[in-house]
């Protein structure tokens, strides 16, 4: 399945086959939030915790010139990036960590930008630090909208930007934690939306190695145009974003991930359900088509029966 990372070359990341992880989303959707996701059943599969988890990002092309640490393991829970309550992360430092070798994880929630918390992840943080004890696992809030009730209060791009700065400041602590630059990125429904976006549109401080796509849009613009069910009216799209995309069309071109990518973007892989009420299956059809033209390594896959998230075999 994931036979997408076997030629990967680029000196950048060596993704070998085990590496990219799975979970169980169950869709909970409601007139007022359409994109409402909740984790009922955190499932990891063995198939699945194969794609960048364990990716060996530039271990095997550089030196190692940093001392063993013999640090302990240490969890900061609620750490502010930003001013507002909502700007929260909990990091998660693996023992023995130091900033050439210990690897980062950053974990974005889903929710349609208005709903979710990052406490949503936290089973499956918990598996992924027994099954990656070496790896540092961020796991970040961000400003929530909240059009449907104050238009005017974190219209979008506010969370794009609170993923920036979480971002700046995973950067200007790597000293501080014992990390190293090497970061992946993974995000579910509106978090990986967030996720792509950062990867694809900002290279600095953090140039990211690889994104975890789980049923996130890439085209907002399309989202609004072609919504995929009832579930996914575009008047809530032209709440959170202050209008339609013929009134903002420059914000939802830049709010679109898809518009970003280039021949250094990085390793992607999406996970799709093929009747999903929320996301259309184009939007990832799409994504991958202007990856493949791009030669950025990349794999779709798609579950042709699964809805916006699933649980079970898959």
């Amino acid at each position: 399945m994931l036979n997408f990372l076997k030629n990967y070359k680029k000196k950048a990341i060596t993704l070998p086959i085990k590496a990219f992880a799975f979970f169980g989303i169950v869709i909970a959707p409601t007139s007022e939030i359409p994109f409402k996701i909740k984790i009922s059943h955190m499932k990891i599969s063995s198939l699945l915790i194969a794609a960048v988890l364990s990716i060996g990002i530039l271990t095997s092309c550089q030196k190692n010139d940093t001392p063993p640490q013999n640090l302990p393991a240490e969890n900061k829970m609620n750490v502010s990036y930003g001013a507002d309550a909502q700007q929260k992360m909990d990091i998660y430092l693996p023992a023995n960590r130091n900033a050439t070798e210990t690897k980062v994880m950053v974990m974005i929630h889903g929710g349609g930008w208005t709903e979710g918390d990052k406490t949503d992840f936290n089973l499956y943080v918990d598996t992924l630090k027994k099954r990656l004890p070496g790896w540092a696992i961020v796991n970040m809030n961000y400003r929530l909208g909240d059009g449907s009730v104050t238009p005017n209060r974190n219209l979008f791009p506010t969370q794009e930007m609170d993923v920036k700065a979480a971002f700046e400041f995973i950067a200007a602590n790597r000293g501080d934690y014992r990390i190293s630059n090497n970061v992946a990125v993974l995000g579910a429904s509106a978090g990986g939306h967030l996720s792509m976006l950062q990867a694809y549109k900002y290279n600095s401080p953090i140039k990211i190695k690889a994104v975890i796509n789980f049923f996130g849009p890439a085209d907002m613009k399309a989202m609004y145009n072609d919504p995929a069910s009832i579930f996914a009216p575009p008047a809530s799209i032209a709440l959170l974003f202050g209008g339609t995309p013929t009134q903002k069309e420059n914000l939802y071109f830049q709010a679109s991930s898809i518009n970003f990518i280039t021949a250094q973007s990085p390793a992607t892989i999406t996970f799709q359900g093929g009747v999903d009420i929320l996301v259309k299956p184009s939007q990832q059809t799409a994504l991958h088509q202007v990856l493949d033209s791009k030669n950025v390594v990349n794999e779709l896959v798609i579950y042709p029966t699964e809805n916006h998230g699933w649980t079970g075999p898959n």
